[in-house]
């Protein structure tokens, strides 16, 4: 979506050519040339530097550096091996008759550990290994989600400063309006209080342009506040809100889908959980402790060497239901990723329908709708002036005019913005994108 400034302006000399009343548009494109030429590339703002600010500043994207540095931290944990223990015993002492003194106590010095069995030390990496996966996955996800969210938002400025342009038009032909009906009031042709109604119908054009100044002003900080900023530094965005892309067939679409972010967590998370199933299985495998030490015999004024082993008995029959549970959780991931399926499945053919229809809308109000209510206009301004139609006539196919301007405006934001939820559905722009997104989806899609 980008806006050809030299060809806006050759678009606009065009117009010296049409009715006074599209004077405003050629005036307006003039304009906004040598705001463009004045002020250079500061004011203006492309949506893929707005798409790179959102990936580096936003707060989200920050979050998961520490997730990955917490994890790191979980492996070093879990790689190491069982630790060592010092232990000190001493037996037969402080008792009474001949063990009231220590003459005939026993001290023994001891270092035990354990030996771990069906390399559970793996199984632990391993555990934390496929966190770290379904950790990148979830950031792969929620690149995808602020991506469509800047863009949505990119759209929204550009749909408010279509809008303020056309109350700039309304508002210049209400004042022409006036114009003509003071003209028709002087010679009598006319009651004055058409003239009344015309004021009030200039006033209520300006209240409209207020209102979509501020609908822009707004629209601009929603869209800065993607990557953390209250402040715009941008004065309008670069864009065609009617240029779109060509259709592509629903299933082919639909296949696309199934390589989401979103989809490809579930095989991440799937792997978490066999990992999880293998931990558990070998929760079940008994680790030996062991322990050597040295005893020394007061009485005697002699030492020994001592050793002992301990296996836990029972212990793959008091871990079967951590088995069973994780096996449970595993088939789980799997329904799951079907439900997601058929939700995208219903979200992707709403966005695909509802595109078609807002294109199909602005195709017939651009081609048929507008040109005709433009000529209406033109030769019902020229009955009224000659004293044909009345003034209601005159103000009714004005409003016609506006009306299905304003349609298309609105067609057109909603056609984009269905265009955006399938470029999240499946994870890569839409062919006339390719220039705007492209290299973004790419990094994500990794």
């Amino acid at each position: 979506m980008f806006f050809n400034f030299r060809a806006a302006c050759k678009q606009a000399h065009k117009l010296r050519r049409t009715p006074k009343w599209l004077v405003f548009i050629s005036a307006l494109l003039l304009s906004h040339c040598s705001i463009a030429q004045e002020q250079g590339g500061t004011s203006l703002l492309t949506l893929s530097s707005a798409i790179k600010l959102t990936l580096k500043e936003n707060p989200s994207l920050k979050v998961f550096k520490f997730k990955e540095e917490a994890l790191a931290g979980q492996q070093k944990t879990q790689n190491l091996t069982p630790g060592y223990e010092l232990g000190f015993e001493i037996e037969n002492f402080a008792g009474s008759g001949d063990l009231s003194a220590v003459d005939s106590a026993e001290f023994t010095v001891s270092i035990s550990s354990i030996v771990e069995m069906g390399d559970k030390r793996a199984a632990r990496t391993g555990l934390v290994q496929n966190h770290s996966l379904v950790l990148a996955a979830e950031r792969k996800v929620q690149a995808l989600t602020l991506l469509a969210e800047v863009t949505r938002r990119y759209i929204n400025v550009l749909t408010a400063q279509e809008r303020l342009a056309l109350a700039q038009q309304s508002s210049q032909l209400a004042e022409e309006t006036l114009e003509e009906v003071e003209k028709r009031a002087k010679v009598g042709n006319t009651p004055k209080a058409e003239i009344k109604r015309a004021l009030a119908a200039l006033g209520n054009t300006r209240l409209t342009l207020s209102a979509e100044q501020q609908n822009l002003q707004y629209s601009k900080i929603a869209l800065t506040m993607m990557w953390n900023e209250t402040t715009p530094e941008f004065t309008h965005v670069e864009g065609n809100l009617f240029q779109f892309s060509p259709d592509v067939a629903f299933d082919t679409l639909f296949n696309k889908v199934k390589q989401n972010p979103a989809i490809l967590v579930f095989a991440s998370e799937q792997r978490l959980k066999d990992a999880e199933l293998r931990l558990a299985r070998t929760s079940s495998i008994t680790d030996i402790k062991w322990s050597v030490g040295i005893k020394h015999i007061q009485e005697l004024d002699d030492t020994a060497l001592t050793a002992s082993f301990s296996v836990p008995l029972f212990a793959a029959k008091n871990n079967a239901g951590a088995i069973i549970s994780a096996q449970a959780a595993r088939d789980e991931v799997a329904a799951r990723k079907e439900l997601s399926l058929v939700k995208m499945h219903s979200q992707l053919y709403r966005a695909f329908a509802n595109r078609k229809q807002a294109i199909f809308t602005v195709n017939s109000l651009n081609n048929t709708i507008i040109p005709t209510l433009e000529e209406a206009l033109s030769e019902t301004q020229i009955a009224y002036q000659n004293g044909i139609y009345s003034y209601l006539d005159y103000i009714t196919a004005r409003q016609e005019l506006l009306f299905a301007q304003r349609a298309k405006i609105d067609a057109a934001a909603a056609a984009l913005q269905y265009g955006t939820d399938i470029e999240e559905l499946i994870a890569e722009p839409l062919p006339a994108s390719q220039h705007r997104t492209n290299t973004t989806f790419q990094g994500i899609a990794q």
